[in-house]
């Protein structure tokens, strides 16, 4: 038996500890048994080079699955790869109820969003970039020559894309983000 201490954050921001319990399997008799259920059902390692296109589109990106309920039993997330090609940009969309978390890999993303993509940001290589639900928003390459790749992580599993037909203002307000944290 081992004893595991983890510590918390709750909402009031005060840690709290956690104490798990768990049985070393060889104490039981199901030793066997528990190895075949974590084969089966833990850790999922999936290859790049099998990411799956087949999932909803917008146009001027190409999106490929990697974690899905079909491809790796996740329930609550998925997770795919996203290449926009050089000076390209997408159309205007949504993502219904969904929050997407995108992470760029290689090259510089410029994101435009509102209701008539009056805002803009731009985000390179080891940035993080959130969208809330229901945002309407268009990704951009902002490099001419160079692919933008990216890491993009949803909060469901339904693949909700909502092209949308938005007239773009001409100049979009420059957002700085400003952490709310550590001002």
């Amino acid at each position: 038996m081992h004893a595991q201490c983890l510590i918390r954050e709750n909402p009031t921001k005060q840690a709290r500890i956690e104490t798990r319990v768990t049985h070393n399997h060889h104490d039981h008799d199901d030793h066997h048994h528990a190895d075949d259920h974590w084969r089966e059902n833990g850790v999922k390692v999936i290859p790049g080079n099998s990411l799956d296109p087949n999932t909803a589109q917008t146009p001027g990106m190409n999106r490929a699955t990697a974690i899905s309920k079909a491809r790796a039993g996740a329930e609550k997330i998925w997770a795919g790869t996203v290449t926009i090609h050089p000076n390209a940009k997408t159309g205007a969309h949504h993502h219904g109820d969904l929050e997407s978390i995108i992470y760029v890999v290689k090259g510089k993303a410029r994101m435009r969003w509102g209701e008539h993509l009056e805002y803009t940001a731009e985000a390179g290589p080891g940035d993080f970039i959130y969208v809330p639900p229901y945002v309407p928003h268009q990704e951009i390459n902002a490099s001419r020559d160079e692919t933008l790749e990216c890491v993009l992580v949803r909060s469901g599993q339904e693949p909700i894309v909502v092209n949308l037909d938005i007239e773009p203002v001409e100049k979009p307000e420059d957002v700085p983000w400003i952490d709310p944290i550590h001002r």
